[in-house]
């Protein structure tokens, strides 16, 4: 039987993967992104601390010095992936216990009960995800290639969170080069 052999190994190399891509769901992406608007420094703050406020964040830090804003909040799990991250893992241990099982028939009747592990990956995301995640704000008045001031917005943060930011602040990514004022 030479495909038992291949199985097993296939199999073995999947159970790595998955558990290292569960691991991996926990990890920070942080980014840094800049944007550009034409928005008056005064409603561009006013805009930026609504949403900032609007996302559950606070100001922690303040450096006058750099131009630079802290913020921090608590970064919400996702139910979807956690629910996701137990059945991919539930998928792996049966697949996993069916090929012991053709290994080992005697233990056929015990193998299936290992899936009831699989809620732990679920858990182990749900904890490692619900952490603090801190966002570095920074607005610089620049000038663009037109000789037009523009304000730049630089922000450090989880990839996720800036889209999001993108998304709901009328803000562009930063094209052509700018040059502070």
């Amino acid at each position: 039987m030479p495909v038992l052999p291949s199985t097993v190994l296939l199999t073995i190399l999947l159970c790595i993967g998955l558990f290292f891509f569960i691991r991996a769901s926990t990890k920070d992406r942080i980014q840094v992104a800049q944007w550009v608007t034409d928005l008056p420094q005064p409603s561009l703050l006013e805009q930026l601390q609504q949403y900032f406020t609007q996302r559950a964040y606070r100001i922690t830090e303040v450096n006058a010095e750099k131009n630079l804003v802290t913020f921090e909040g608590l970064v919400r799990p996702s139910v979807f992936l956690a629910i996701f991250l137990t059945l991919l893992a539930a998928v792996g241990w049966l697949s996993l216990a069916l090929i012991l099982a053709v290994l080992k028939p005697e233990l056929s009747g015990l193998l299936p009960w290992m899936a009831t592990l699989s809620p732990l990956a679920g858990l182990f995301y749900w904890k490692k995800s619900a952490r603090p995640e801190q966002l570095v704000l920074q607005v610089e008045t620049v000038v663009d290639e037109n000789n037009a001031l523009q304000n730049l917005v630089i922000v450090t943060g989880h990839r996720d969170e800036l889209s999001e930011m993108q998304r709901s602040l009328p803000l562009k990514p930063v094209k052509a080069e700018v040059s502070p004022v």
